[in-house]
């Protein structure tokens, strides 16, 4: 069963894997997680395999955040979400992975973690796809249709001489353009919209007659239910086009889960500096350096469980 690794181990070390994102990594819990692993060569392989799977498809929920209310429950969807993916890529079983957001595996084009991706389309579009990205794309005699399964993309739009429309759409709503260059990004349980030139038409999947302009310099977002307020555009919100990430008095935990894209593993923020501000631009190429120099400009300090696991801990 997945290679020479029972169930009992993998379904331990996807466990583990879910404690030590729940937002309390105590020292007590680290010690027990290093005895576990290193209490037999079953349980080393099992957590490599964990470690192999976050770096390949960051499809493992990086910070379960559970709360006090249902914890426990949530807890165990989420290894049971990991452990069959374990037991996936062991090719045991696609049965294994029937209730997982299969999709994204499946997509047309997929982008990994810290990878971008430049694409031309059929109609000459312009189609930018940001790290941990996936999509279909799907153009016919009525339609030029982009459905975003996960990530960010940046379009430029050609002009197309059938005069198809050039759509959007996500789990929330459908996007369509009006001769524009606009971002898309899927997010949790919402999409997020910018337009950079010209103008979008935004709608909600349950009220799809309720449709909002969106104009250059405005960005929204929306889930099923609703677009909410129209803002302004936040400057550098494209540039990661450009391999870099800009950023302007954000939180330290917001910053961090954005850097989490870019870098093979699990990069975690302690609560007690969650909301200390940032500002700057950092280049996504080089996240290494990133978080080493958090502690010369933050009263911050960076403990590595692991080499691809690090924590964000008061100085």
């Amino acid at each position: 069963m997945s290679g020479s690794l029972d169930l009992k181990t993998l379904e331990a070390a996807a466990t583990w894997y879910v404690q030590l994102n729940d937002g309390e990594l105590s020292e007590a819990r680290i010690r027990a997680w290093q005895v576990w692993m290193q209490s037999g060569p079953q349980n080393a392989a099992a957590w490599a395999r964990v470690e192999k799977l976050q770096q390949q498809w960051a499809l493992i929920p990086r910070r379960a955040a559970l709360s006090s209310l249902g914890a426990a429950s949530t807890q165990r969807r989420d290894v049971l979400k990991i452990l069959g993916l374990l037991l996936a890529t062991g090719a045991c079983s696609w049965l294994a992975v029937e209730q997982l957001p299969y999709r994204p595996m499946l997509a047309q084009q997929r982008t990994g973690l810290g990878e971008r991706r430049s694409l031309q389309l059929e109609d000459g579009s312009q189609l930018q796809l940001n790290a941990d990205t996936a999509l279909d794309i799907r153009f016919d005699a009525e339609q030029r249709l982009i459905q975003l399964w996960r990530g960010e993309i940046l379009i430029e739009t050609a002009r197309d001489p059938a005069r198809r429309p050039f759509i959007v759409d996500t789990g929330e709503g459908r996007v369509r353009a009006l001769g524009t260059r606009f971002s898309v990004r899927q997010l949790a349980g919402r999409t997020r919209v910018g337009v950079l030139q010209a103008a979008v038409q935004v709608c909600a999947n349950r009220h799809p007659d309720r449709v909002v302009r969106l104009e250059a310099g405005q960005q929204v977002s929306f889930d099923r239910d609703a677009v909410h307020d129209i803002h302004l555009l936040p400057a550098g919100s494209t540039a990661w086009v450009q391999g870099m990430l800009s950023v302007d008095n954000w939180r330290l935990g917001d910053f961090i889960e954005e850097l989490d894209r870019y870098r093979p593993g699990v990069v975690r923020c302690a609560p007690g500096v969650q909301n200390l501000n940032i500002s700057g631009a950092f280049r996504l190429d080089d996240t290494q350096t990133v978080l080493d120099n958090l502690s010369k400009t933050l009263p911050v300090k960076v403990r590595y469980l692991t080499r691809y696991w690090a924590s964000i801990e008061p100085a």
